[in-house]
């Protein structure tokens, strides 16, 4: 819960890098919260309402975790309008998901597991 949170709380946050794992942890979260407003959906009869709100509320947050996502493996956030091209787009897109950061820093900032493995300092 604690990586949907910080994804919640850097929704407007299109800059810098995210890990996959985070990255994953949201997306995990998200199916999950999902299902909950379907059955509530189901339950009270009000079809496809809640889980509709729920979705557009979580447009602006998906876009920007997955924009860092991107920028972790060294590309532009702008390949997210890939997923567009049926079928291919999505395949793609989802490659560049899985895969393992860029080393090192790039364009968008230093690799965040670097950072995290580092010591704190006093």
């Amino acid at each position: 819960m604690e990586y949907f949170m910080e994804a919640m709380r850097r929704y407007t946050d299109f800059s810098g890098r995210t890990r996959r794992k985070n990255f994953w942890m949201f997306i995990l979260f998200y199916a999950i919260f999902y299902v909950i407003c379907a059955v509530i959906d189901g339950v009270i009869g009000t079809a496809p309402i809640v889980t509709t709100l729920f979705s557009l509320a979580m447009l602006i947050p998906s876009i920007s975790i997955a924009a860092r996502r991107l920028h972790d493996t060294g590309r532009s956030g702008w390949w997210q309008l890939i997923a567009l091209i049926p079928l291919i787009g999505g395949i793609v897109l989802l490659v560049f998901y899985v895969l393992d950061s860029h080393q090192g820093e790039n364009d968008y900032g230093p690799n965040p597991k670097e950072f995290a493995a580092e010591p704190a300092s006093v």
